[in-house]
């Protein structure tokens, strides 16, 4: 059975909403990101039917399938890469993204510069940063953030705020915390944190970007 995906993206809104006025706030809302991956055309159809138009995929080749054809067919679609992205998969992933959030290497910053000047494109780029020092989770390490950046911004790309994805069972507090800390010191302005989980929170520290899949969609299908 679908689950009706406009109250759904209604009832997180309202959960933002409520939360950003609890914490004071300032008046811009979050950005609702709805997390895309894996789950069946319908779902994503739903959300757009819905009027939702800003979506996450976390692989180019999926996102590609799924979006080739979907996104001609509504106005007004921005898609986030916010998964891991291979520097040869850089190409594919600046023709059809419009936003990347898991930059988190000299390597792909590099990859990234030239398909973009390929392409005469400029998208706006954030820096995934590993605030919980996890060997398998991408993002930059926080002593290796100042180099990444400056590379990036020497590249001429448009590095617009952080990402995180604090680790399964920390206090995401914490890490979204250290996020801001970083942004504020690299003159960062937004900050992509928060999922189906902690979106509240999120929202209540500070968050630009909010990153939510299961909340809107339900559960999703590996099998």
């Amino acid at each position: 059975m679908l689950p009706d995906i406009a109250a759904n993206i209604d009832a997180v809104r309202h959960e933002i909403t409520r939360m950003c006025a609890h914490a004071d706030v300032p008046e811009n809302q979050p950005e609702l990101i709805a997390v895309s991956k894996v789950q069946p055309l319908e779902k994503v159809r739903a959300a757009l039917e819905a009027g939702h138009r800003v979506f996450g995929e976390n692989r180019v080749q999926e996102a590609e399938e799924r979006w080739g054809t979907l996104k001609p067919e509504y106005d007004g679609v921005i898609l986030h890469l916010i998964g891991s992205l291979q520097t040869n998969k850089a190409a594919d992933a600046v023709a059809l993204f419009d936003v990347i959030q898991s930059v988190d290497r000299i390597k792909l910053a590099r990859a990234l510069a030239r398909e973009m000047e390929k392409q005469s494109k400029s998208l706006p780029i954030y820096l995934q940063v590993n605030t919980g020092r996890e060997d398998q989770k991408g993002g930059v390490l926080k002593e290796d953030l100042p180099a990444l950046y400056n590379e990036c911004k020497n590249l001429g790309l448009s590095v617009v705020g952080l990402m995180c994805i604090p680790p399964v069972g920390d206090d995401p507090s914490l890490h979204f915390a250290l996020l801001k800390k970083f942004a504020k010191e690299l003159g960062l302005e937004r900050l992509s944190m928060g999922m189906s989980g902690d979106y509240a929170l999120a929202a209540a520290m500070g968050a630009t970007d909010i990153r939510v899949g299961t909340a809107i969609f339900g559960a999703r299908d590996y099998a």
